[in-house]
Formats: structure tokens, sequence, C-alpha cells
């Protein structure tokens, strides 16, 4: 078993950076590498739908990014203690048809001994937006460290 630091019991400071590994992972949108994240047995619940483990959390990953054109998150540590973290965050996305949307959420996470994500419950809401309301500009990727966090944004 490899370790995926920063590993619990969580500090602020490894917590905002587990955070950050996170963010920067799924903003890739390479499901296959996202999936190593998490246990083998990983549990998710995001909206409706049901994850019972790493290859059904890659699939499902594959199929959210194939709809989510274009899409840019940024996740916020909420709270933390220790191998559980807490996050709010919003992401910007395009459905094939052009419209632009912004989706918040929120998700609590637990963690093995490892670091991996052994369970992630997901709530999210999504709000119809125009291209003019958009606020994630940069490139396709891994956030930079200089762009406004979702506390910034007043997000």
């Amino acid at each position: 078993m490899t370790d995926r630091p920063p590993l619990p019991p969580f500090t602020e400071e490894t917590a905002v950076q587990k955070v950050r590994l996170a963010e920067d992972g799924w903003n890739s949108r390479d499901a296959a590498k996202v999936a190593l994240a998490y246990t083998t047995d990983t549990k998710w619940r995001n909206r409706s739908h049901f994850v019972r483990n790493r290859d059904e959390a890659q699939a499902f990953l594959e199929e959210k990014w194939k709809k989510e054109n274009e899409y840019r998150l940024i996740k916020e540590l909420f709270a933390f203690k220790d191998n559980r973290i807490s996050v709010r965050y919003a992401y910007e996305w395009r459905d094939d048809s052009g419209n632009w949307f912004r989706s918040y959420g929120n998700e609590n996470w637990v963690f093995d001994e490892h670091g991996l994500m052994k369970e992630r419950y997901a709530s999210i809401n999504d709000l119809s937006i125009t291209e003019v309301e958009r606020k994630y500009h940069w490139p396709q990727g891994r956030r930079p460290d200089d762009h406004p966090n979702l506390s910034d944004l007043g997000l």
C-alpha cells in the first residue's frame, strides 16, 4: 500500500494541502489518476448517484467529464478533525448546447491511515449562468496559485 500524503490525523495546514491536492486532481480531468486517491472499496454519494468502489469512481468521473465541458473547480477547506475533512466548492462548466453552469457543493471526506479517501458524501446544486457571469477563466487544468479562492470571489 502506497501512502498518499498528507496523512491523518490532519492539522489545519495538512488539511488545506489535502484539499488543494484534491482540487488539482479533479481539475486534471484524468479519471484514472484521480481514482487512485480513493480506497479500492471507496463509498460515495454524489447527488443521487452511489459509488461502491474505485472502479465505479473512475467510471463515474469519466462520464462526468464527458458531459461537463471546460470544467474548472475551486475547493476550500470548511472544517477538519482527525481523519475527516469537510469542504465547500464551486465549479463552472458548459454543456453540449453551450449553456454555462456554476455548481455549488459541500463534501464530507473520511480517509484511511494511508491518506486514501474511503468515504465521500457530496451535495451539489447547479445554477445556470451566462458566459459573462463566469469567474473561472484560467486555462484548463490546475488553478493558478494567484487565482482568487471561493471566499475572495464572494462565492
